[in-house]
């Protein structure tokens, strides 16, 4: 369930506010006149974001190139490359 405060409540709050974003592990969404305003999150569940957003792009990017009609690397291609990489070849 979202965590909705006021935004009032960031000024007067704010180590609150802050520990609620670590401990709950998500974000505090602010109102201003009963309408949502702002966000505020943790770095790490920012960074995890934005992780999230670059995998997601890198998959529609792929599935671009599929539907495109290109060939990727089989799994066993893939892993000899990785092998590789992890043996300094």
């Amino acid at each position: 369930m979202p965590i909705i405060k006021s935004i009032s409540s960031l000024r007067n709050q704010t180590k609150d506010i802050a520990s609620l974003c670590h401990e709950q592990d998500g974000p505090v969404y602010l109102t201003k006149n009963g309408e949502g305003d702002l966000v505020v999150m943790s770095i790490e569940h920012y960074e995890r974001l934005c992780a999230r957003v670059e995998l997601f792009e890198k998959l529609a990017v792929a599935q671009a190139q599929v539907a495109a009609g290109e060939k990727g690397l089989t799994h066993t291609q893939v892993m000899k490359k990785l092998r590789q990489r992890l043996n300094g070849e």
